[in-house]
């Protein structure tokens, strides 16, 4: 753990078209800054960052070189999409995908405003790894999937501290693996992007060991209501007042507002910081 942490806290990410992706206007914020409410509008966040809304992104928000540096793998089986560093990488992000996704989800350029663009970009300008797997289901299989999944490239990058980032209903996972003592560890952060909550979290080994929790939602989400996340936020800083938890409402945001909104660079800069 002392290892992942001090790797963590001499580690920041480089800006990556940050001018693009930087949250719109704060219309308000509390607890020191850790719940914030952003503006989000969809004429403006898909209509006019789209050229094809919610399908194809404009090219100003996507750099496609990164695609030299990806590659479509199966590890003893499970199918995932690599970005970067398969070995000796500086950091690691996995993103888990929803009901119904892929692992193609989560190295798609264009859609979601080129978000996963950003990402893959900011992994591979950093000497990092992104990984985007494909798992059996949301319960023991699929968290024994991606723990393998993490645990191999893990240990192949000793010190680099982990990301795990879920959408929708992948929460599950994230959830699951913050039990999980093979992974808790190698912990730099979770975020939950249009996720679940799941109040079980506070005796977990990820919040004894005070991994950093990032939950983005957007108010109009009817797949899992915000003011259930909120309250989860709360019970979190009951729990523990310094907890390293942070919450953005994005206000009239639906549920994949998460995924298309959530500052990666800030998110992680402020987790890698933390830990």
């Amino acid at each position: 753990m002392a290892t992942i942490a001090a790797s963590a806290a001499s580690l920041q990410l480089k800006s990556f078209k940050d001018d693009l992706f930087a949250y719109p206007a704060l219309l308000s914020s509390s607890d020191n800054g850790a719940y914030r409410v952003v503006d989000y509008r969809e004429m403006r966040d898909i209509n006019q960052r789209d050229e094809i809304p919610e399908r194809r992104a404009h090219g100003r928000y996507v750099a496609l070189g990164v695609r030299r540096q990806q590659q479509d793998l199966s590890l003893d089986g499970i199918p995932n999409v690599a970005v970067g560093e398969t070995s000796g990488a500086r950091v690691i992000t996995v993103y888990l995908h929803g009901q119904g996704g892929s692992r193609k989800q989560g190295v798609d350029d264009f859609t979601f405003g080129g978000n996963f663009n950003r990402i893959k970009n900011l992994m591979a300008e950093n000497g990092g790894l992104y990984l985007s797997p494909d798992f059996p289901d949301f319960g023991e299989a699929g968290v024994d999937t991606v723990a393998t999944l993490i645990g191999h490239y893990a240990e192949r990058s000793p010190g680099a501290p982990v990301f795990v980032a879920c959408g929708s209903m992948g929460g599950a996972l994230c959830y699951r693996l913050a039990d999980d003592p093979s992974i808790v560890p190698r912990l730099g952060g979770l975020l939950l992007l249009g996720s679940m909550w799941n109040d079980g979290f506070v005796k977990s080994a990820a919040f004894k060991a005070r991994v950093p929790l990032f939950l983005g939602q957007g108010s109009r989400d009817t797949v899992f209501p915000v003011a259930s996340q909120e309250a989860f936020f709360r019970s979190v800083l009951a729990a523990a007042p310094n907890y390293p938890v942070r919450m953005v409402r994005f206000e009239t945001g639906t549920h994949g507002t998460p995924i298309r909104m959530t500052d990666w660079r800030e998110t992680l800069n402020w987790m890698l910081s933390v830990r």
